[in-house]
């Protein structure tokens, strides 16, 4: 008879699951009994943060949960961070960890890894915390799990098994047959929306990362309307190249000016977060009088006063939306008038940014020409809060980072070692500052075992500058803003990763290409003045 461990196992392969980010312990070596026989794959990171990452950067490529096994106690608490970014950027992650036997609890004995009440901890972090105490709650909480992942804003689930429960005798368990179809839209929001929208003679679309699978719905309706399309940083890559696209953070003052010209904005899987709307602190963002707004969970949509509220996935809101708009007499408009309104908001945004801003926009270009279609994972460095302030990707979902929400610094390495995992056929390169590099460096080595060909672009410039600059801003002298980096080169050459050094951006696009052709994990270190 299989243990509740190998149960655990067999109803993850039935729910699609097939790597797992994890660390074995000795609090964990029971869930680990039916992983060998199994057509999981298993993914050893050098740190608990690092297998939360790189569960982020699968799930964020493949848009199926990522999946991390760690132990109680320190396992557990370092994989918190990369919870907190996946709960910010509403990422599908189910961590499993174990939990000190049962009898043991909250009791404060001194067991190894104790923590005082390490289910109530992860409640505060997690979308929900589910303790297995017998074989027969396991399929309900996986597949509680799954259907939140599928039909409501996704995030970091948690899931512990106590160390006695583990090895427990199981029957043989079928993963719980439900619906996890995503949520369809209510035709009576469609038709108010719908109705609104015919009305409008200056439409704006504002979409955000709930939106970036749903392109071809998201260009028919800004076709349709003729309608600029702003993109905050986790919707990058949409429309690439298009005459309405406007690839531009709503902080710049064009494009806030852009949406308070509006009659009508329809806002798409966007929270309105102040990393996107209102970095500056300037509270320049006003919520649109007159807004129909498209949002997968309800609690976020109360958040924000709304015309018209349609709780649904945002691919299929944006189709009905079409769909009825095709029975609405939507009023003729000038062929120009969006591309119009997009390309002065485009280019003014451009303007705004600034010459140092845009030469760091430019190495980011770089990347992009000359590894078309390349997955691109940021770090919190300069070259990527410029891009994310101004940046034009040309692949949905291909540029992703940790520099907004949570802010999360060292998710770049193990992210995009995650997202080549989930997509071997795709150009990935992480792109990672040298001070946020070095808290997750040991994960170059999990590159190297995975046989994941990340090209690792390391922007060198000897510190935190953005924080000194920050400092230096309101008259603070800095003070721990210039730890000394390593090696870079020599450091990848320990790992058995070819690495190369440039001075120049010029020189990088043709050090891309080397990299590409080794089809192996590849290091190129900038030196930035």
């Amino acid at each position: 008879m299989a243990t509740v461990g190998e149960a655990l196992i067999s109803l993850l392969e039935q729910h699609g699951v097939d790597t797992v980010f994890g660390i074995p312990g000795v609090h964990t070596v029971e869930l680990y009994r039916g992983l060998a026989g199994s057509k999981i794959r298993h993914i050893t990171p050098r740190h608990e943060q690092g297998a939360g990452f790189m569960a982020d950067g699968y799930a964020r490529v493949t848009g199926r949960p990522g999946v991390a096994f760690v132990i109680t106690g320190p396992g557990l608490t370092n994989t918190i961070t990369a919870m907190g970014q996946a709960r910010a950027d509403s990422i599908p992650m189910l961590v499993i960890s174990g939990v000190n036997a049962t009898a043991t609890l909250g009791k404060g004995l001194g067991h190894l890894h104790e923590l005082p009440d390490q289910h109530g901890m992860m409640e505060k972090v997690a979308l929900f915390s589910q303790r297995i105490t017998e074989a027969a709650e396991l399929p309900g909480a996986l597949d509680r799990a799954f259907q939140l992942f599928a039909r409501s804003r996704p995030g970091p689930v948690h899931i512990e098994i106590p160390i006695d429960v583990m090895g427990l005798p199981a029957d043989a368990m079928a993963a719980e047959a439900h619906d996890y179809a995503t949520l369809s839209p209510g035709p009576a929001s469609i038709a108010r929306a719908a109705t609104l929208i015919a009305a409008a003679t200056r439409p704006l679309i504002v979409v955000g990362g709930g939106a970036k699978r749903s392109e071809p719905a998201l260009k028919r309706l800004a076709e349709r309307l003729d309608a600029p399309v702003v993109m905050t940083t986790n919707a990058r890559g949409l429309l690439f190249g298009h005459a309405l696209g406007v690839p531009a953070s709503p902080s710049l003052k064009p494009v806030a000016a852009l949406m308070a010209e509006a009659d009508l904005v329809i806002a798409a899987g966007t929270e309105f977060g102040p990393t996107d709307y209102d970095m500056y602190g300037e509270d320049r963002f006003v919520v649109p009088p007159n807004l129909v707004r498209i949002d997968i969970d309800i609690d976020q949509l109360s958040r924000w006063p709304a015309s018209v509220a349609i709780e649904a996935d945002c691919t299929l809101a944006l189709e009905a939306l079409c769909a009825a708009l095709d029975g609405e007499a939507v009023p003729a408009r000038a062929g120009s008038d969006g591309s119009t309104r997009a390309k002065a908001a485009r280019d003014a945004a451009y303007e705004e940014i600034g010459p140092v801003l845009r030469s760091q926009v430019a190495a980011v270009e770089a990347i992009r020409d000359a590894l078309p279609g390349a997955i691109i994972v940021g770090d919190s460095t300069q070259p990527v809060y410029a891009a994310n302030l101004y940046y034009d990707h040309d692949r949905p979902g291909g540029w992703f980072n940790a520099a907004t929400g949570y802010g999360a610094l060292g998710y770049g390495p193990p992210a995009a070692i995650g997202a080549s995992l989930a997509a071997p056929d795709a150009p990935v390169v992480c792109l990672t500052g040298d001070g946020g590099f070095q808290f997750t460096l040991p994960e170059l080595a999990v590159a190297v075992d995975a046989g994941t060909p990340v090209i690792f672009v390391v922007w060198n410039n000897s510190g935190y500058r953005e924080i000194e600059t920050s400092m230096r801003a309101v008259g603070v002298e800095p003070v721990g803003v210039s730890p000394a980096p390593p090696d870079f080169c020599k450091l990848a050459d320990a790992y058995g990763i070819a690495a190369e050094q440039l001075t120049a951006i010029a020189g990088l696009p043709d050090a891309l290409r080397r990299g590409q052709a080794t089809a192996k994990p590849y290091l190129i270190e900038i030196i930035v003045e």
